[in-house]
């Protein structure tokens, strides 16, 4: 993998950081799930680089993403890849820091390097570590991709969120478009949206946060709108703000409301389009 442009060296090793974003994949060029085979997540990427038979190699890599966070020994050889426990390890960039200042050298060796687990300064490690936790902190907020949507018109309002309709067009694509929308710190903010476009329909978790960005394969799910609208008649709607960030919100969701304002989203939908084909 390209190595990070962020550069604090550290003796015979160096750190390597860069922010990553990780899309869903459109289906019919990446595969439904991930870009790659990974899922969509983003987060910062520490990576420790060091000298290898005259080459400069990446030794360890901790992806401290917001979802599916792990790391790997050995990226350029065995590629050991190791998954994060978030209830276990807490903030993934506090735990690798915590790795990095205590198991380095250990960590080095199980990756195939002993010779620079050897070799490496730990004083000069020691010293170089509270750079590396502050432009990764600093990188978490600065780097991270989000998207600002429209609002949509009109709105129906549903209790403590709200959902937000437009007919969007986004080069030569475009169709239906759905944002659910709510108050946070006294800002709205859209929680999810769902674009159920002609040729790639996809939907966002927290595109102001997280923005988690999931696009829908049509051969399972010719219909993206009957499809996000069944999303809200099943009761999906509380999981869903919870994935995105938003657990308060989903607590206080009136669902009885939500399920009578659903039916009135749906007509004016169907409305929207029925003009829009005009």
């Amino acid at each position: 993998m390209k190595l990070g442009e962020t550069r604090i060296d550290a003796g015979v090793v160096s750190f390597a950081l860069q922010h990553r974003y990780l899309d869903g994949g459109a289906p019919h060029t990446q595969g439904a799930g991930g870009r790659g085979g990974n899922p969509p997540t983003q987060g910062v990427c520490i990576q420790v680089v060091g000298q290898v038979g005259g080459q400069e190699t990446e030794l360890l890599r901790f992806d401290c993403f917001d979802d599916h966070a792990h790391y790997h020994y050995g990226p350029e050889n065995q590629n050991e890849r190791i998954m994060l426990d978030p209830i276990v390890t807490g903030n993934p960039i506090g735990w690798t820091l915590k790795q990095l200042r205590i198991h380095l050298p250990a960590m080095l060796t199980r990756a195939g390097y002993e010779d620079l687990a050897n070799q490496f300064d730990p004083e000069l490690v020691s010293q170089k570590l509270p750079e590396v936790e502050a432009t990764a902190r600093q990188m978490e907020v600065e780097k991270r991709d989000n998207v600002t949507h429209n609002r949509g018109e009109p709105i129906i309002e549903a209790g403590n969120i709200r959902f937000g309709l437009e007919m969007r067009t986004v080069g030569p694509d475009g169709g239906p478009a759905i944002h659910v929308l709510g108050d946070v710190a006294g800002q709205e903010i859209e929680l999810l949206a769902f674009d159920c476009f002609r040729v790639n329909p996809h939907y966002h978790y927290g595109p102001r946060y997280k923005n988690e960005r999931i696009f829908i394969d049509q051969t399972v799910v010719p219909d993206p709108l009957g499809w996000a609208l069944d999303l809200f008649k099943s009761g999906k709607l509380p999981t869903m703000l919870e994935r995105a960030g938003y657990p308060t919100i989903a607590a206080a969701l009136d669902e009885d409301l939500v399920a009578d304002k659903v039916h009135e989203v749906e007509t004016t939908l169907q409305a929207m389009v029925e003009a829009a084909a005009k």
